[in-house]
């Protein structure tokens, strides 16, 4: 779900982007000094910066994210397999903050895995805990869809995998095509072995690798956890984020205006005269003579004789008027 353009995506160490530069700075007294003018009062004051309302997104950085409905045992999973201490109690939505835990594996090297607070039917228009936790998933590389198989709770295993499947899609098309991996839960309180046979007949039919575990007693956790190490170092390095193609932002100056004669004033607009007008002190005469020359080198002198200008009319440049005289 896209709230508008991606302007950039800070994931690396000290990495800096520039989203909205600031106005030219001013030029002190000092920079107008010359040999026959050596304490000159005349400055130029900075240029206004740009104004861009955007919005911060935090997103989790882990390599594997925990999915699936409340109270299938992601947090039980997640404390198993980590040092992480998440909340574990037999209700729904126990889990209200993502939790973070570090796997180290076999081989020596570790990844971090994240349990996503429960996901439910509409949670991508807003239900339940809604999209504030959907995102998150986007910076995983691997999916693991915790299905709880026991039946203790009325659920169907092929149901819900299929429902939380299309809350992906709803969310985001390139989420849904992420490397998933079925993690069949509570086989310690399994009660009905065909809902079970449904989901691995479900595995079968979709390509998807599925691995029965119990959370609480640790059976099957091992080999999910070194094919899960495995499939990591497969998976390549892709960049989950798209961002948009970058701004370009330069200081070049435009000397763009325009000239339009409204009853008996003259408007003198346009980014040329903004920058212009920004930058003098009308109060100060030495400015005023810089304000007289910038219009003639800009040209703005020129349109207005094309106007009609006579002495004595008045011209307005943005909120300030003058009187014109030859």
């Amino acid at each position: 779900m896209s709230l508008g353009r991606v302007l950039a995506d800070l994931s690396e160490e000290n990495q800096k982007e520039l989203v909205l530069p600031g106005g030219r700075g001013g030029k002190g007294n000092v920079h107008f000094a010359t040999s026959t003018r050596q304490a000159p009062r005349f400055s130029q004051d900075g240029e206004k910066g740009q104004e861009r309302e955007i919005i911060l997104e935090l997103k989790l950085l882990a390599d594997v994210g925990l999915i699936g409905f409340p109270n299938v045992g992601k947090s039980t999973f997640l404390s198993r397999v980590t040092s992480a201490k998440p909340k574990i109690a037999d209700y729904h939505f126990t889990t209200i903050i993502p939790n973070l835990g570090v796997v180290k594996s076999i081989y020596g090297d570790s990844f971090v895995i994240a349990d996503i607070p429960g996901i439910i039917e509409g949670a991508s228009t807003g239900i339940g805990l809604g999209i504030q936790f959907l995102r998150h998933i986007e910076r995983t590389r691997l999916l693991l869809h915790v299905i709880d198989v026991s039946g203790i709770e009325g659920r169907n295993p092929v149901e819900d995998f299929k429902t939380i499947n299309e809350e992906l899609k709803t969310y985001s098309e390139k989420l849904a095509t992420r490397k998933q991996i079925i993690v069949a839960n509570k086989l310690d309180a399994m009660q009905n072995q065909e809902l079970l046979e449904q989901l691995e007949e479900l595995a079968k039919n979709k390509n998807i690798e599925l691995f029965k575990i119990s959370a609480v007693t640790g059976e099957g956790i091992d080999d999910l956890m070194n094919r899960v190490t495995t499939v990591l170092k497969e998976l390549p390095k892709e960049e989950l984020i798209e961002v948009e193609e970058k701004m370009v932002y330069t200081l070049e100056e435009k000397d763009e205006f325009s000239v339009t004669k409204v009853d008996d004033e003259y408007i003198v607009e346009g980014p040329a005269v903004e920058r212009l007008m920004g930058r003098i002190n009308i109060g100060d005469n030495e400015s005023m003579h810089y304000f007289q020359k910038v219009i003639r080198t800009l040209g703005i002198e020129e349109e207005l004789k094309k106007k009609g200008v006579k002495e004595g009319d008045t011209v307005k440049f943005l909120e300030w008027e003058f009187e014109w005289y030859q």
